[in-house]
């Protein structure tokens, strides 16, 4: 008997945008999820993805979602109603397959400080959250990218985080998923990602990496809706 293929969605960084999706097995939302974080806003949020036909969503929050921050999603009879898997350094299962989500990122120069959520002032205090990460996860579902994996600026600077990469390289889950910058939206192996890594810093890695890499930023740089959902077949 063949083995059945999984159907992936993954999206991010919808700010307030609720786009069509076509169903499938699994729904991954990973953070920035309103607008302007008002209550109404989350709840529209909430009303879009009940509507969304697939057999588990699961929703991460990111440096835009103070409401979930102050634990808006937290309550699991709320999550039922919704239909929604709220996961904050938290897992699930899926079919055999262990997923972990974690919403942390790094806070940088000029950031706006009404969205600060989730976020640390160091790369050191990042790493303190990919720790909590069991190795044995297949699907990561973070905000925040790895270095040198679709993390590249408007002004060409990568903003993602090293031990993140680090993690990422080491443990080698089946996808990694998240947003946050969102000019870099799109898919890559990790090959390349070592590739990159090698022509900057002069270091290689000899381990192959077969992570599936994905940016689902739906809006661009000027926050407008244009990138669509990114299916992977798992």
């Amino acid at each position: 008997e063949l083995e059945r293929l999984m159907i992936i969605d993954c999206i991010a960084d919808t700010h307030g945008h609720f786009p069509k999706l076509e169903g499938g097995d699994l729904l991954i939302v990973a953070g920035d999820l309103t607008s302007n974080d008002r209550i109404d806003q989350n709840e529209l949020f909430r009303q879009w993805i009940k509507k969304q036909s697939y057999k588990k969503k699961i929703v991460i929050a990111g440096n835009h979602d103070n409401l979930a921050q102050k634990g808006f999603y937290n309550n699991p009879e709320s999550n039922n109603l919704y239909k929604l898997d709220y996961l904050c350094d938290s897992g699930t299962e899926f079919e055999g397959l262990k997923i972990w989500g974690s919403p942390w990122t790094k806070t940088f120069e000029g950031m706006n400080p009404a969205c600060k959520a989730f976020t640390v002032d160091t790369e050191e205090d990042l790493a303190e959250k990919w720790a909590l990460i069991p190795k044995d996860t297949d699907i990561l579902i973070t905000h925040s990218p790895p270095k040198y994996g679709l993390d590249r600026t408007i002004d060409q600077e990568f903003v993602g985080s090293e031990s993140l990469k680090d993690w990422i390289f080491i443990q080698q889950p089946k996808l990694h998923a998240f947003g946050h910058v969102h000019e870099s939206y799109g898919i890559i192996t990790h090959q390349t990602i070592q590739d990159i890594n090698f022509k900057i810093t002069g270091k290689i890695n000899d381990k192959l990496c077969r992570t599936t890499i994905v940016n689902a930023s739906h809006v661009n740089e000027l926050f407008m809706p244009v990138n669509k959902p990114l299916r992977i077949i798992l």
